[in-house]
């Protein structure tokens, strides 16, 4: 079975998110969408619990998804879970040379290979941080997240 791992602190999930999931998923026979549980570094994170229960709503009835949280490096939680591929979004430049070392550790200390998924042009500018922002003060951000039955 090919598995695939779409990681990330998902705060919130956006229509960028389930782009790279419904792009991803004809690559694999699973796709794991790994929501991060223990980002020191956002410490303002909403609870891991409600993020994965958003997510895995999102998904209800496909069999082909499985959403988990994970602890930890992404290339450990994707050999525990079997999957030999991590995919990841790529917006900008900036996106791509973050990813592009990443993915070289995660190849060379893992053995996980990373697969890259540029943006569509039309969600680029969409991010978790500035649906975030604009939810603070008081932006109805609807369109920016995916509804269900947008799968």
């Amino acid at each position: 079975m090919k598995k695939g791992l779409f990681v990330g602190t998902f705060d919130p999930f956006t229509i960028g998110h389930d782009s790279i999931v419904r792009r991803a998923l004809p690559l694999f026979d699973k796709l794991i969408v790994g929501v991060v549980g223990d980002n020191v570094n956002k410490p303002a994170m909403s609870p891991a619990a409600d993020r994965i229960k958003a997510i895995a709503d999102l998904y209800q009835g496909q069999a082909a998804i499985e959403v988990k949280p994970f602890f930890g490096l992404a290339m450990d939680f994707a050999r525990s879970e079997g999957a030999s591929y991590i995919v990841k979004g790529v917006r900008s430049v900036s996106d791509f040379e973050y990813e592009q070392w990443q993915a070289d550790f995660n190849r060379r200390l893992g053995g996980i290979e990373t697969i890259l998924l540029y943006t569509e042009p039309e969600l680029a500018s969409v991010s978790s941080t500035a649906v975030r922002e604009l939810s603070h003060f008081g932006v109805d951000v609807s369109e920016f997240l995916p509804k269900p039955n947008e799968k």
